[in-house]
């Protein structure tokens, strides 16, 4: 327990440093990042992002990652990266920048809601049971759901903290469950700014993604019908 709170401690002071570190190298960071967030328009988060030159990949990557930590939607960013850097970059980046946001977001909310969400969990069967659920097919829960584009990457992340799935089977279900979601919504994300030049692609895809997802829901819900 005392290591494990060392741990936590280092965690935290890490963070508060990287924070700090920001704010200090640039006041206006946080403003201007919020700000661009949420406006939702395109072109000034891919100008905003292109502004800053050389370190644009990088900032690329840390918007999406500090999205996924605070659990906002990362759509425009996702996109933002694809149009700027082309698909391949943009979804290698953005894979990278949410599996670690989302690792990290659960870290925290696991820490800092965890001991409150057992006792409301201990106060209900039904809940109980759902936490139960999660810990034995943890993994595959959250992979199959990780896997889906556009799904509200914050929500899962808050069931995941309030589960007894462990941080291992829930990073390696992120990181693999991730690849697809962002292949998909960078591609989407891309092809859509892009209709004039890839329609035919953006078509292709698009009717793909609800074949394959489509057959997955149905394939589920025959298990389901079966067992019961």
């Amino acid at each position: 327990m005392k290591s494990e709170k060392k741990v936590k401690i280092a965690g935290y002071l890490l963070l508060l440093i990287l924070i700090g570190g920001i704010q200090i190298a640039d006041p206006t960071f946080y403003s201007n990042f919020f700000h661009v967030l949420i406006s939702g328009d395109m072109k000034e988060i891919t100008a905003y992002i292109n502004s800053f030159g050389t370190l644009a990949i990088f900032f690329g990557f840390m918007l999406v990652l500090l999205v996924n930590i605070v659990g906002l939607p990362s759509i425009f960013a996702i996109t933002a990266n694809g149009l700027l850097f082309g698909p391949v970059i943009g979804i290698i980046i953005s894979w990278l920048a949410e599996t670690i946001g989302v690792i990290i977001g659960f870290w925290l909310m696991r820490t800092i809601l965890r001991p409150s969400a057992e006792k409301l969990i201990k106060k209900s069967s039904k809940l109980t049971k759902i936490d139960d659920f999660s810990g034995k097919n943890g993994f595959k829960v959250m992979f199959i759901f990780r896997s889906l584009p556009y799904f509200p990457s914050g929500l899962l992340t808050a069931l995941g903290a309030i589960s007894r799935i462990s941080l291992k089977d829930y990073s390696l279900a992120s990181f693999l469950g991730k690849i697809p979601a962002t292949i998909l919504e960078v591609m989407i994300g891309h092809d859509i700014f892009t209709y004039q030049q890839n329609l035919k692609r953006l078509t292709i895809i698009i009717v793909i993604t609800i074949i394959i997802y489509g057959g997955i829901w149905l394939i589920n819900k025959k298990n389901i019908s079966n067992k019961n």
